[in-house]
């Protein structure tokens, strides 16, 4: 390639979900490479020091507010957005919530929040704004799922048939609109502290459990998703569609001992 694949300059990308946490790195990685961002939360005025953060580093931010529950906040957020800035290249469907029990005690109302939330929200986001990919025969979008959308875990029914449903969603989208030039792809983080899951960081027992199934010893670091975002969202993925990336330290491997000299 005789340009930088890598470089975002001139793009402009969506990360839903920006309020905090792992969507707050996705956009700082994004606009880093060079890309201007529409940043949504369900209270914007949540975002005002993110939005103060991208604009000190050279870089457009506007917030806006989106509703993965609410079909109308989904049209809405999309016009706003497409408004904004007349074109979006990049959509980082990010935003998602958890529920976290043992499966006997999942209610009727947990399984909706989290589905309609993960999976049918995400759905709607990348409908709204793949529609205009469609239409400009460009397009980059990222669907965030998990570890949990390639494994199981107790505790986690209705956000683990939720992630997997996200990379299934993936492979589904990429077929659909590969030939308008748009490419869906699903980033899976592995363990990240995040506000949904920090309770469980303050126990150094489980920390010290977790790392032991984790290949490469440590829980995820905020920064080891900015290359694979990047990566995603730029030239250099152009010919990657309907695939999942693992960022996961290696846990994905299943980590199972399998000699007495490693115990």
């Amino acid at each position: 390639m005789s340009h930088n694949a890598f470089d975002l300059s001139g793009k402009v990308a969506i990360v839903t979900g920006a309020s905090r946490g792992l969507g707050q790195q996705f956009g700082r990685a994004l606009a880093a490479a060079g890309a201007d961002l529409v940043i949504t939360s369900r209270n914007p005025e949540d975002m005002t020091d993110f939005v103060a953060e991208i604009e000190a580093g050279g870089r457009r931010a506007v917030p806006l507010a989106l509703d993965l529950r609410d079909e109308s906040s989904i049209t809405q957020f999309a016009s706003a957005a497409i408004a904004a800035y007349g074109k979006i290249d990049i959509l980082v469907n990010n935003a998602g919530c958890n529920v976290r029990k043992p499966a006997l005690e999942v209610t009727w109302d947990d399984w909706n929040l989290v589905l309609d939330t993960n999976l049918r929200g995400t759905f709607f986001v990348a409908q709204a704004i793949g529609r205009h990919m469609v239409e400009r025969g460009y397009g980059r979008i990222i669907n965030i799922g998990s570890v949990t959308s390639v494994m199981g875990y107790a505790g986690l029914a209705p956000y683990c048939a939720s992630r997997g449903g996200v990379k299934q969603l993936t492979m589904s989208l990429a077929d659909d609109w590969g030939r308008h030039g748009v490419t869906v792809n699903c980033l899976a983080p592995g363990w990240f502290r995040t506000e949904q899951n920090k309770v469980l960081y303050e126990n150094e027992q489980w920390v010290d459990y977790l790392k032991d199934r984790i290949p490469l010893r440590r829980p995820g670091q905020p920064g080891d998703l900015a290359g694979s975002v990047v990566f995603l969202a730029s030239d250099a993925s152009e010919y990657i569609t309907g695939q999942t990336l693992l960022v996961d330290g290696g846990i994905s491997t299943g980590a199972t001992k399998a000699t007495l000299d490693d115990v």
